[in-house]
């Protein structure tokens, strides 16, 4: 059974940036060949592209998870690891990002139109790019970062010329079936229509497409009945039809109040792409009404009827019946002409930017506050220390030497002493805490130490545990004490 999806949840994961590689070169009659390890390869990224061949998002219906590749580890002799492959996800033209919150991040509008939803990780760096004057071996080399994750929604608005308007049953799928090659279900019953149709109409030299969509009750700007999935497929026509049903027998309906209703609901809905699209308010979109159904005799006194109401608030009015197929052809050319006009005054871009996510201008890279749950302690917030901290291998000191001396160059070390920060201060960046010691000057010479190692780490003035162990004794008199029974000891061993 054919299905159309025009809202899902879709969950990313970019791949991770594949990690640096820390190698020395060996060959015979070469000692000291120098550091030869790799870059590690960047991740994936997650890409939405519009296809004009898909048409729903059924497909992301049944496969709501989405994972790029990993970017592979650099190696030694200076290879650097393969890049991930980007994740190509086609969507259908008209499909809008929103993030869980429910902010727009995209308006995908036009074949081609692409998205990044969720960027790989950065590669890390291998030891033979982190050669510098003072560091000429590193014995470290820097992780791949992880890859972007998170939850996004898509939501299908339908692209379209023209969108019909009206009540359950007041027959806009069987006006669409007759304009265009559209095969819509048709029924007798209200809400036969639960997802949106499209159809091709060509009138003369003019083609545009049409739009019936689920149909609209009161309340539906609150979510009535199918409400918002009716409003958000109407939001991108440039012309509305009001389908009316003439012969309908319900009790307080007639074509006026049935229009009063429908124009209440569309003054309530506040289209969320009206400053994209440019087309404004739903209220303000150009007006045609369709009075339906004359094939009925009682149906087509009430449309002669009513139909003066109409030309007095200037809409354009047409008494047609689908079933019989009368008033077709002068509906169809009427609505090329305000499609053209709506053209010609709306050209189309050569090239669309569908990203409207506003970047956030930051006045520094990092920010450094006390910690409101240690006193004494600080935060460090910033995307480069953060980045630094999750490209560090802790169980290396000369990474981290590495890591103080990148800190130190950013200023960090410098407004921690503005803040008051005393030595063994905690200090937190991302998901690592540690004790500030800023002993470790940037842009000094590398003592020489083993690979791996770096001695500025081992220069602290701050007294050890052992140390203060010794002195709480001394002042104690525990330590005398020791000292006046072993000499008793040694006395009595004589």
């Amino acid at each position: 059974m054919a299905r159309f999806v025009d809202r899902v949840v879709l969950h990313v994961q970019a791949g991770n940036g594949g990690h640096g590689c820390a190698s020395v070169h060996r060959e015979k009659f070469k000692p000291l060949g120098g550091p030869d390890g790799g870059n590690g390869g960047r991740g994936g990224n997650v890409v939405l592209v519009v296809d004009a061949g898909v048409h729903t998002l059924l497909d992301f219906h049944f496969r709501p998870h989405a994972t790029a590749t990993s970017g592979r580890p650099g190696m030694g002799s200076n290879r650097n690891g393969a890049d991930g492959e980007d994740l190509i996800l086609h969507v259908p033209d008209g499909t809008v990002v929103l993030d869980k919150d429910g902010e727009m991040l995209a308006d995908l509008v036009g074949p081609g139109s692409e998205f990044v939803i969720a960027k790989g990780g950065r590669g890390g760096l291998g030891n033979a790019a982190l050669v510098s004057k003072a560091r000429r071996a590193p014995g470290f080399a820097l992780l791949g970062e992880e890859g972007e994750q998170g939850e996004v929604v898509l939501e299908l608005k339908s692209v379209a010329d023209v969108g019909l308007v009206g009540f359950p049953s007041a027959g806009k799928s069987s006006l669409i079936s007759v304009l265009s090659a559209a095969k819509p279900k048709i029924a007798d019953y209200p809400f036969t229509t639960l997802a949106p149709n499209l159809g091709v109409v060509e009138a003369g030299e003019t083609t545009y497409t049409i739009a019936d969509v689920p149909g609209l009750i009161p309340g539906a700007s609150d979510g009535k009945g199918l409400g918002l999935d009716f409003l958000r497929h109407l939001e991108r026509c440039a012309v509305l039809a009001h389908v009316v049903d003439c012969a309908t027998m319900d009790p307080g309906r007639d074509p006026v109040s049935d229009i009063d209703a429908l124009e209440a609901e569309l003054a309530a809905y506040t289209p969320a792409l009206a400053a994209d699209t440019g087309l404004g308010d739903l209220a303000e979109r150009p007006r045609i009404v369709v009075l339906n159904k004359a094939d009925v005799p009682e149906a087509a006194e009430l449309a002669d009827f009513v139909k003066p109401e109409f030309d007095k608030r200037g809409w354009p009015v047409y008494i047609i019946s689908a079933v019989a197929r009368t008033g077709l052809r002068d509906l169809s050319f009427a609505l090329a002409r305000m499609v053209e006009e709506y053209r010609e005054a709306h050209p189309k871009e050569t090239q669309r930017r569908p990203i409207i996510r506003p970047v956030q201008v930051k006045e520094r890279d990092f920010a450094v506050s006390p910690d409101p749950a240690t006193p004494g302690a600080f935060v460090v917030r910033g995307t480069k220390p953060e980045r630094w901290i999750r490209q560090t291998q802790f169980d290396n000191d000369e990474a981290v030497g590495f890591l103080a001396d990148r800190l130190a160059r950013l200023g960090v070390e410098d407004e921690l002493l503005r803040l008051g920060a005393e030595p063994g201060a905690q200090v937190t960046i991302g998901p690592v805490t540690f004790d500030w010691e800023p002993q470790t000057p940037a842009g000094t010479d590398v003592v020489l130490s083993g690979r791996g190692t770096d001695a500025r780490l081992e220069q602290s003035e701050r007294i050890g545990a052992k140390e203060r162990k010794f002195a709480r004794r001394v002042r104690r008199g525990l330590e005398a004490r020791a000292e006046d029974d072993a000499d008793q000891g040694g006395d009595t061993g004589r």
